[in-house]
């Protein structure tokens, strides 16, 4: 006979475990001790139990998620021979940035067969050149992600394209002719998440920034099949594990809600990464680890393809050995950890299912106020988006500055022997390029940038 493991033992209720915890605690405030409070407005508890669960949340995401490599296409003979060798090296999909309209779409993707995914990011706006792309993948054996996103490119440099009318007239020229791609809408949700915008604030943002596009594309009945149109959302992981993957789990089911709305598939896809806010330029190996978490948050929270931070990018050009080393670590959660094998890993798990209910009502009233107040473009505009952003970044900054918030080997357990003035390929700061905006725009910025330039200022002293 089958005996049910643990039979023997009573159900204890939370209110039980509450009783116990406040006894061992001999008179001391349960909620000061036990209570954390996260900058993302969620109050962590000690413990969760199923009375946390109401029922589980249902999302629908792939356990086939696919390991991206990101190419700079402006050479395009170099960009096709490193494309071929990431695929060789275990790469499953293909991030193409293409710079200019001049790019010859043959140079760029011949023999590219093994990519099971192809995402088109272009640095311009050019419906005809869309167009000829459009025709060069048609009855090709890939799955096409374009990633037009003029909203983006207007929250990140300030500017449209063109102007407002220039854009959505592309943008509708775009999706109109546009057979050969999985999705030609994308949201860059990144610039959120690397300008310091907290959880909630990320979903909300994403979420009003697609019902822009939503609102757009369906009142002007460009959608020729609702069922089929989607949208696609780039997203950046942090370090807080769980929290993460309350995050892209929240995203999906909000954007769920919102497609329904309007009648479209409620299924988006999501390109995920890892944040740029906490990699650090001294002590850089320890980005290692923050990359392998953040993926990791990526891939159990249902993400369709990683693309992998090298540990050096934010110093360093390009280079094989970053890419490798970026590249073997998903190959490692693929190949060693099985972390392929199970779909929807974190269902009925109470702490992240209610992170994720609380990660999505908290989004969901940020992004009503937006609606209330205009829309995503208005209150961009006015910079009420740009200014919350702001607050957030700040708390999150006070934090690291009074070290509540760690970044080991920079603000903590620093190793005063390291030298990087030699290392700098790239400049690592945020730059400061007066010029004339629309809008103000949102700017990614590091948590440690001041405490390294003045690292660096030391070493430029010591030099002299």
């Amino acid at each position: 006979m089958k005996q049910l493991l643990f039979q023997e033992f009573q159900e204890v209720s939370a209110k039980q475990w509450k009783q116990k915890i406040q006894a061992d605690l001999k008179g001391a405030d349960y909620n000061d001790k036990l209570i954390t409070q996260s900058l993302h407005g969620v109050a962590i508890k000690p413990f969760y139990t199923s009375e946390d669960l109401e029922e589980p949340i249902k999302v629908k995401s792939t356990k086939d998620w696919s390991i991206c490599e990101r190419i700079y296409g402006a050479n395009t003979q170099l960009a096709n021979q490193k494309a071929k060798h990431a695929l060789a090296k275990g790469a499953e999909s293909l991030w193409i940035i293409i710079p200019d309209d001049n790019t010859d779409p043959e140079s760029l993707f011949s023999g590219l067969q093994d990519a099971k995914v192809i995402y088109l990011e272009t640095e311009f706006l050019n419906a005809d050149y869309i167009q000829k792309l459009n025709d060069f993948f048609k009855g090709k054996n890939h799955k096409v992600y374009l990633q037009t996103d003029i909203i983006g490119n207007l929250a990140r440099s300030g500017n449209w394209f063109d102007n407002l009318k220039e854009d959505h007239l592309h943008l509708d020229q775009i999706m109109e002719h546009a057979e050969a791609f999985n999705s030609a809408l994308s949201v860059d949700a990144t610039l959120y998440q690397n300008a310091g915008a907290n959880i909630p604030q990320q979903l909300a943002y994403a979420l009003a920034h697609a019902n822009e596009y939503l609102n757009h594309l369906t009142s002007s009945e460009i959608l020729k099949n609702k069922k089929t149109f989607s949208v696609q959302f780039k997203i950046a992981t942090g370090s807080n594990y769980f929290f993460e993957i309350a995050k892209i789990r929240a995203l999906r089911w909000l954007y769920a809600s919102l497609a329904t709305e309007y009648g479209l598939n409620e299924i988006c896809h999501i390109l995920s990464l890892p944040s740029k806010r906490n990699k650090t330029l001294y002590d850089y190996n320890v980005n290692m680890l923050r990359t392998t978490t953040e993926s990791m948050s990526a891939i159990l929270g249902g993400a369709d393809a990683i693309y992998n931070l090298p540990y050096d990018a934010i110093y360093h050009k390009n280079n094989e050995f970053g890419d490798r080393i970026a590249r073997n670590q998903l190959l490692i959660m693929k190949n060693e950890s099985y972390l392929d094998k199970v779909g929807n890993i974190a269902e009925g798990t109470y702490y992240i299912e209610e992170l994720t209910r609380q990660f999505a009502e908290k989004a969901l009233k940020i992004f009503k106020e937006i609606e209330n107040g205009g829309g995503f473009l208005t209150q961009l505009k006015e910079g009420i988006i740009q200014r919350k952003i702001e607050e957030s970044a700040k708390k999150e900054q006070d934090k690291f500055n009074n070290e509540e918030l760690i970044l080991i080997g920079t603000n903590k357990f620093e190793n005063h022997q390291d030298k990087m003035k030699q290392e700098l390929e790239l400049y690592p700061f945020l730059k400061q390029n007066p010029r004339k905006t629309l809008i103000q725009p949102i700017l990614e910025r590091r948590l440690s940038e001041k405490m390294e330039q003045e690292r660096l200022e030391k070493e430029s002293q010591k030099d002299a």
